[in-house]
Parts: structure tokens; C-alpha cells; sequence
């Protein structure tokens, strides 16, 4: 089986699914900080506020070839 869309009708990763639950919870709370609205200027700010997330959701799940979203062929 293709452990890439196994038991997700998403077709996603357990890993991409983590990934992505991180950056919407990120984005909403941001969102939320900014009366719903995103200005330019706080892109870079939003970007690193996600990629923090990402990290953490990265740790989390174990350091390896599990953080890359690829799993070793069985």
C-alpha cells in the first residue's frame, strides 16, 4: 500500500496532515491577533509565526526521514 494516502480520504500524509492543521491553527490565530485582516507588512511576521508551528508539529512527530514527509519503502 502507498503510505502516502493510507487511511486519509485526503490523500494526505499523516505527516502533511499535522503539517497543515499547524498552519491553518497558525493562520486563524494570527488572524485573530489582526482583526482578521493581514497587512503586507506583517507577512514576514506571519511567515515565521508558521514556520515555528511547523517546526514544533516537526518535533513532535521525531527527527529523521519522518520530517521530510517521505517514509522509508517497505
Amino acid at each position: 500500500m502507498d503510505a502516502y494516502v493510507v487511511g486519509d480520504p485526503d490523500g494526505l500524509s499523516p505527516l502533511l496532515t499535522a503539517l497543515r492543521d499547524a498552519v491553518a491553527r497558525e493562520l486563524h490565530a494570527q488572524l485573530a491577533l489582526r482583526a482578521e485582516r493581514i497587512e503586507l507588512a506583517d507577512v514576514p511576521e506571519i511567515a515565521y509565526q508558521v514556520t515555528l508551528r511547523v517546526d514544533e508539529t516537526l518535533r513532535q512527530r521525531g527527527r529523521g526521514s519522518s520530517s521530510t514527509g517521505r517514509q522509508s519503502p517497505e
